[in-house]
């Protein structure tokens, strides 16, 4: 019984705040200490700290990530927030809705939830804070908008399920399309139903703007526009590869602010120092995730749930909604890169077994994993979203909860129409 002690510690480490990464790699290498040697642990940490982020395709993801930040230092990305708020603001809960909207458009820029969630929460909070709208609901609704960025293409979750079980990139970003617009409007159908129930958590307040003024806003966006045309292009064209469209979004994402004039030395300084800081967050859980399942592959615990799983004499409908809900339990103690690498090697053949389409299996899990970034206690989003406007995070998790009971909804509409992940 000793050798499932790291699987305890682990919980508890998550639960008393310790990194991620930190925890994952620490009790994997007490698991890896107990099952097998010392030497064993300096073997594995002696390569794997290299070999498991030395990937060419993995640049597509701190590419993605600097395009957002170059975004994000030139306020470009504050401009769809404004001309959004412009177009509907005065709408019962509109300013909370223009946040959604806005985290659609942001989550098909840069690919990264907590990029998205710490732009939308220094841009939309004050403006929902001056008029009146309910610490929850502001809270709340910047948290889940920040989870669009891994569903709707360039979704570096998407990209991670690609690179670990082989399947096209281009092919789920093409599967992601529609369940991020269905996401995107189940949020907006919970902010009427809140605004419908509870009016007094989003005044109506905000100054009526003539048309001529709405349709001359139109004109911030083109930058905006421009690049996600270059972006999306590139990919679902073929001409280029997942890799090499990052680094053209990585090079437009600086050409079009600088042409624009909003890139000084410190904007610039900023975004690198930034997307480092992100990446390095990115690369470090998948070490430690990759730490950690070496231990699990010693000790063949997640083999032993995943075997027991489809050995369950049902339907393979029925496992795959085990599977997805077993990806939303694991998503409340880990983070979902730690998650697809310790769980798909094991997954993928069961669900390929079962002659199940694994790109709607794979929208399926991503879906999943979004309940996991605002859901305690390690709701990644949550934490950044209270972190950069400074409000209680007991109130940004029970602002979230409305929007995870939505979460859930699109969930079970993906499960009982796949052709919504395959039309495309």
């Amino acid at each position: 019984m000793l050798i499932y002690l790291p699987l305890l510690l682990l919980f508890v480490f998550l639960a008393l705040g310790v990194p991620v990464f930190l925890s994952m790699a620490m009790t994997g290498a007490i698991g890896l200490i107990l099952v097998a040697d010392l030497d064993t642990l300096l073997g594995i940490f002696s390569t794997n700290s290299y070999t498991s982020v030395a990937h060419y395709e993995f640049l597509s993801i701190p590419l993605f990530i600097l395009m957002a930040n170059f975004l994000t230092s030139s306020n470009i990305t504050s401009d769809l927030f404004g001309v959004l708020q412009k177009w509907i603001g005065r709408l019962p809960g509109g300013l909370a809705i223009s946040t959604i909207f806005a985290g659609a458009g942001l989550g098909a820029l840069s690919g990264t939830s907590t990029a998205s969630t710490a732009t939308l929460a220094g841009a939309a909070v004050p403006e929902m804070n001056k008029h009146g709208y309910s610490k929850k609901l502001s809270m709340g609704v910047v948290s889940i908008s920040g989870t669009l960025a891994i569903m709707i293409p360039p979704s570096g979750t998407l990209i991670i399920f690609g690179l670990i079980s082989g399947y096209s990139i281009t092919d789920l970003f093409r599967a992601g399309i529609i369940p991020g617009i269905l996401t995107t409007l189940i949020y907006i159908l919970v902010v009427l139903i809140w605004v419908k129930r509870r009016p007094q958590d989003a005044p109506t307040t905000t100054e009526k703007v003539p048309l001529r003024e709405k349709v001359a806003s139109l004109r911030e966006l083109w930058a905006i526009l421009l690049l996600m045309v270059i972006v999306l292009v590139s990919i679902f064209s073929g001409w280029v590869t997942i890799t090499e469209a990052a680094g053209l979004a990585a090079l437009f994402g600086f050409l079009i602010p600088l042409f624009m004039g909003r890139l000084s030395f410190d904007k610039v300084k900023t975004a690198l120092v930034n997307s480092v800081k992100t990446t390095t967050m990115i690369f470090a859980i998948i070490i430690g995730a990759m730490t950690f399942g070496y231990y699990l592959t010693l000790t063949q615990i997640t083999s032993k749930i995943v075997i027991f799983i489809s050995n369950l004499d049902v339907s393979a409908s029925l496992i795959v909604l085990i599977f997805v809900l077993l990806y939303a339990f694991l998503g409340l103690f880990m983070d979902q890169v730690a998650i697809l690498y310790l769980t798909l090697p094991l997954a993928i053949p069961v669900v390929e077994a079962l002659g199940v389409d694994v790109i709607w299996f794979a929208i399926l899990i991503v879906a999943a994993a979004e309940t996991g970034l605002v859901t305690p206690p390690l709701g990644l989003n949550c934490y950044v979203a209270s972190g950069a406007t400074g409000e209680s995070l007991e109130k940004t998790f029970k602002g979230v909860m409305p929007f995870v009971v939505g979460q859930f909804a699109v969930i079970f509409i993906l499960f009982f129409f796949p052709w919504l992940t395959s039309i495309l």
